[in-house]
C-alpha cells in the first residue's frame, strides 16, 4: 500500500480549523463519554478503523466497558444497555452521518430538542459534523490503526 500524504504537514492551516471543532466538542456540554460513543459510531459507519479504533481506546480511558464498545455498531439490539440519552445520540448519529439517505428527521430533531435543549443539540450535530470530517480524513488517505 503506498502512502499518502499527511493532511497536518501538507495543509496545516486546515489541520488547526479541525482540532478548532475538536477544541469546541470538548468544551460542549456533551458529556465525555457520550464523545466517545458518537465517534465510534459515525466512524464504524464510514469504515474508518483508524478513528473506530483510535475512540475506542479514548472510552476504555474515561471507563467504558469493553462490552458496551463491542455494542455500539448493534445498539438497537441492545436497548437494555443504552440509555435512553445514548440512544437518541446513536440515532442522531447515524441520521446525520447517512445524511444522503434523508438527513436528521423532525422526530429525532424534536426529541434531541426535547431532552437536550438548543443549545446541546447544536453541539451534539457538531460533534456529529466534526467526527464525519475526520473520517472523510483518515478514509481519503489511507490512515490505519497501529496496534
Amino acid at each position: 500500500m503506498s502512502s499518502r500524504l499527511v493532511m497536518g504537514k501538507v495543509q496545516p492551516d486546515a489541520y488547526k480549523a479541525m482540532n478548532a471543532l475538536d477544541s469546541f466538542i470538548t468544551s460542549s456540554e456533551i458529556d465525555p463519554l457520550h464523545r466517545e460513543m458518537i465517534k465510534i459510531r459515525a466512524s464504524q459507519i464510514n469504515g474508518c478503523a483508524y478513528c473506530v479504533n483510535h475512540h475506542s481506546k479514548d472510552a476504555r480511558k474515561l471507563g467504558e466497558s469493553e462490552q458496551r464498545i463491542y455494542l455500539v455498531s448493534v445498539w438497537r439490539e441492545a436497548p437494555n444497555v443504552f440509555s435512553e440519552d445514548e440512544q437518541l445520540l446513536l440515532a442522531m448519529t447515524e441520521e446525520i452521518t447517512l445524511i444522503h439517505q434523508h438527513g436528521l428527521s423532525t422526530e429525532l430533531y424534536d426529541q434531541a430538542v426535547s431532552r437536550f435543549g438548543e443549545t446541546k443539540t447544536a453541539q451534539i450535530i457538531m460533534a456529529i459534523i466534526t467526527i464525519n470530517a475526520w473520517n472523510r480524513i483518515g478514509v481519503s488517505l489511507n490512515m490505519h490503526p497501529v496496534l
